[in-house]
C-alpha cells in the first residue's frame, strides 16, 4: 500500500492511499475510521479523488462518525461495560 496524500481537513483526518488497482480514501476522527475503495479504472486520476471529497460528502462521513459513536456507546450501556 502506498500514501499517495494527506488531504487537510479540520473536521477528519483524510488520508489516500493506492493498492491493489485502487484509490483507499481513509477517513479517521478519534477512535473510528472510514474506508472507501474506488477502483483506479473509474476515474482519470488521483485529482478526481479530490473532487470526490467535497464538503457534502466529508459533512456526511463527519455525521457517520457521529453514529458510530453513539452505536458503540449504546453497546457499552447494554452491557454495562
Amino acid at each position: 500500500m502506498r500514501q499517495l496524500a494527506i488531504i487537510p481537513h479540520p473536521d477528519a483526518k483524510i488520508t489516500l492511499f493506492s493498492w491493489n488497482g485502487k484509490y483507499l480514501i481513509k477517513l479517521e476522527k478519534g477512535p473510528f475510521e472510514q474506508t472507501y475503495k474506488v477502483s483506479e479504472l473509474d476515474l482519470t486520476g488521483e485529482e478526481d479523488v479530490h473532487l470526490l471529497l467535497d464538503n457534502e460528502f466529508v459533512q456526511a462521513a463527519v455525521r457517520r462518525f457521529a453514529g458510530m459513536q453513539q452505536d458503540l456507546q449504546a453497546a457499552f450501556d447494554r452491557h454495562g461495560i
